[in-house]
């Protein structure tokens, strides 16, 4: 059914308005799977005031990447309530157009003045300048880019990335390093079958090209008000917005445990680990343990063997850690319910959404 509504809205979006049609990427099917659940969120939290307007204002500000202004809202609550009305015949009545009209405007209102906000203090997006690629093994790149005017973010924080290739198709990436004096960013790309972004960058980018970065994102961010230690898992290119969180613990001078735990499938996989072990030699407070799939001879000395969740639950205690994931989607789910395992409050476990993880899968 979800399908049904979806592909329906947006067949009558672009017939009764023809000109909204630029503001999406050709290939339409991650674009149809975020509309759903955009609207399945908004409706279940209708009642949590305070996480409703977070979640929209997040939208709000995001849309304006793509273009999107006050008046093309009405256009797409027109044909959202035909699509809701067309499938959903059998119990829509005049209440229940009235109650989505209600729940629309107020979803809409709260992301037009969210972006309105957003506005007055940044760019709808940034042109960044690759200045190195580097190819780390055949299918992982670090980037490095030069955004045309000052881009604030924080460690453990992504941004969405259009490459000039595929025009409309943004994917997330989170930052390898922290802020720099000299305003670089760094991304670790891995070209995924199929994925139009990654291989993009991965292939075809070269200094010189131009790409475009949406506004930062993300709240795995390090808590500097406390002095807990800090327990990370970061698998493949998860690893990056680690190094980005060890950077920024280290810049600040704390000198508070952190325990990381790099994992991927083969020896080969863990590209960065000289630069994770060069990190350790100069912190004495960062320990960095690698960890690879198991029954893969391939692993560096001293390396762990099995899945990173397992290697976590070889060492602790951790109930006075505040945890920080990043890698797959799967490896996310299982990190968390072994994190919560060993005594770890949900509330101190932070990792970037899962369904944002999904969408942004090539």
């Amino acid at each position: 059914m979800a399908d049904k509504v979806t592909s329906y809205f947006y067949a009558l979006l672009f017939v009764n308005h023809p000109d909204l049609r630029a503001l999406f990427p050709a290939a339409m099917d991650v674009q149809r799977d975020r509309l759903f659940k955009a609207l399945l969120t908004s409706v279940k939290n209708v009642d949590d005031t305070d996480y409703l307007t977070e979640y929209l204002s997040h939208l709000g500000r995001g849309h304006r990447k793509y273009g999107t202004l006050p008046e093309h809202y009405p256009a797409v609550g027109e044909c959202l309530l035909s699509a809701l009305a067309r499938y959903a015949s059998g119990t829509w009545n005049p209440e229940t157009e009235a109650a989505w009209v209600r729940a629309y405007t107020t979803i809409s209102q709260i992301m037009i003045d969210a972006a309105a906000e957003d506005e007055a203090v940044a760019p709808a997006w940034w042109q960044a300048e690759v200045v190195s690629h580097e190819l780390r093994t055949p299918d992982i790149a670090v980037v490095t880019v030069r955004p045309d005017q000052p881009y604030p973010f924080l460690a453990g924080q992504y941004a969405s990335v259009e490459t000039p290739w595929w025009p409309r198709i943004w994917r997330h990436y989170s930052f390898a390093a922290a802020p720099r004096s000299d305003g670089l960013l760094s991304f670790h790309v891995k070209a995924v079958p199929a994925g139009w972004v990654s291989n993009a960058m991965v292939h075809r980018a070269r200094p010189g090209d131009v790409v475009r970065l949406g506004p930062p994102s993300g709240s795995m961010t390090v808590d500097h008000t406390t002095d807990n230690g800090l327990l990370c898992l970061g698998g493949g290119t998860g690893i990056a917005p680690i190094k980005a969180l060890v950077e920024d613990v280290a810049e600040r001078g704390h000198r508070r445990p952190m325990e990381v735990f790099y994992g991927a499938r083969s020896g080969h996989d863990l590209y960065d680990l000289d630069t994770m072990l060069r990190l350790e030699q100069s912190h004495p407070w960062l320990s960095v343990r690698p960890v690879v799939a198991t029954g893969r001879p391939d692993g560096p000395a001293n390396s762990l063997s099995g899945q990173l969740p397992d290697a976590v639950r070889q060492y602790g205690p951790w109930r006075e850690y505040d945890a920080y994931l990043s890698g797959p989607p799967g490896m996310i789910r299982n990190g968390v319910d072994a994190l919560v395992g060993v005594g770890i409050p949900s509330d101190r476990i932070r990792h970037d959404s899962v369904d944002e993880l999904v969408a942004a899968g090539d």
